[in-house]
């Protein structure tokens, strides 16, 4: 397998003996011993996925690295986190997803009726099997648990990723903005719960229809 090492924060080396990994388009910085690329279609799953993705509006355009040697991956100057999976599934916004295992399965899953102000669409990317993952984020991602006793409320525009059994619901009218006087346009949160982890950056993504 593939081994993931973080070169200060906003780098990751793969090292590989043979091994392959998916990463997103154009990530690749640099690399040393014999490497072969292809672009994979539909965010390697054929054309299936690819149809799918255009019709939920996911966009992710992902390569195959397989050789012997290292691999360095970046994308613009973004923050990256590694998260380690062991059977269960990531959810992440496809913009976040820097590089997985060749072995990990990738997909597509609603969440919600978040598409009329967020630019990313009704559906997000899920990430499922035993192996590493590379998330990015504009700011130091934070981790924050989520348990029965304690909720997590979270503006859509900050929310990367989330792995656990969590249940998201999609709640208008009030946005964190709000308070302060900034607010425009419709409002959400998403409210978690359940029992899991939840990864935020400290940087609003770009949304359309108004502040979120």
């Amino acid at each position: 397998m593939a081994q993931f090492t973080l070169q200060g924060s906003k780098m990751l080396a793969v090292s590989m003996t043979g091994d392959s990994v998916k990463a997103k388009n154009g990530a690749m910085v640099a690399y040393d011993g014999q490497m072969a690329f292809k672009k994979l279609s539909g965010g390697g799953e054929g054309v299936r996925g690819m149809v799918t993705r255009r019709l939920t509006g996911e966009q992710m355009v992902v390569m195959e690295v397989k050789g012997h040697g290292t691999c360095y991956f970046a994308d613009r100057a973004s923050e990256i986190s590694l998260v380690s999976l062991r059977g269960e599934k990531l959810y992440v916004e496809s913009s976040n997803l820097l590089c997985t295992d060749a072995g990990l399965r990738t997909g597509t899953t609603f969440t919600g009726l978040r598409g009329a102000s967020q630019g990313n669409g009704l559906f997000t990317t899920t990430v499922e099997g035993t192996g590493q993952a590379a998330i990015m984020s504009h700011g130091p991602a934070v981790v924050l648990r989520v348990s029965a006793q304690y909720p997590l409320q979270v503006d859509p525009g900050a929310y990367i990723a989330h792995t656990g059994n969590l249940q998201q619901h999609f709640q208008s009218g009030v946005t964190f903005r709000t308070f302060i006087g900034e607010g425009s346009g419709e409002a959400f949160q998403i409210r978690f719960e359940g029992e899991g982890l939840v990864y935020v950056q400290p940087s609003e993504r770009n949304t359309i229809g108004g502040d979120v």
